[in-house]
């Protein structure tokens, strides 16, 4: 794992540039593959949305965090998911193709949850800002998801962990993170 800063891949995202994400994804990818890697992650969610512009090109094989939540929410016999993270994630197609090649569904927050969440994460939680307000507003959409038929929820973006897990969280959840490192684990150790 490589990362660049956050603000050169903000810059691209805001302009809704996939494939220069994809470009400064690549530039990671190069030192890696040159370090010895034998594979890749980015434990970034909204990142995922260029893997099509870096998977082509890339010279390592990537594990996706999708695929990997997909797969745990699967096993843990979860049917229909409930979607969080910033709004570039959550409006797009990352978590949707994964889940649905396994069969399972998704519930995606409304526009306005959308937003507030979005703002949630990237003005106070990236800025290691926690407020009641914000574990509140968290608990408010996952009930909503919930009363949706979801049965579980995606906690798709990196920094959601920080103020919802299991024990504050109307819905069981799938840490995305969390799961992602376990499985590049359980994988560096299977690699001969």
């Amino acid at each position: 794992m490589h990362t660049p800063s956050l603000a050169d891949y903000m810059e691209c995202i805001d302009r809704n540039d996939w494939q220069g994400v994809g470009e400064i994804m690549l530039s990671s990818v190069d030192k890696l593959a040159k370090a010895g890697a034998d594979f890749l992650i980015c434990p970034d969610n909204t990142m995922h949305q260029a893997l099509p512009f870096v998977e082509p090109r890339s010279p390592l094989p990537w594990l996706h965090i999708a695929e990997v939540v997909a797969a745990e929410a699967a096993q843990r016999g979860f049917r229909r998911l409930g979607l969080t993270g910033t709004r570039w994630l959550v409006e797009s197609g990352v978590y949707p193709e994964k889940l649905t090649a396994r069969g399972l569904g998704y519930v995606r927050p409304n526009a306005a949850e959308r937003e507030q969440i979005n703002r949630i994460i990237m003005d106070e939680l990236v800025n290691g800002i926690f407020n009641p307000e914000a574990v509140a507003a968290f608990q408010q959409l996952i009930g909503h998801l919930k009363e949706q038929g979801c049965d579980a929820v995606v906690l798709g973006c990196t920094e959601i962990p920080l103020i919802i897990n299991d024990s504050n969280s109307p819905l069981p959840t799938l840490d995305s993170t969390r799961l992602l490192a376990r499985a590049a684990l359980r994988r560096a150790i299977e690699a001969p």
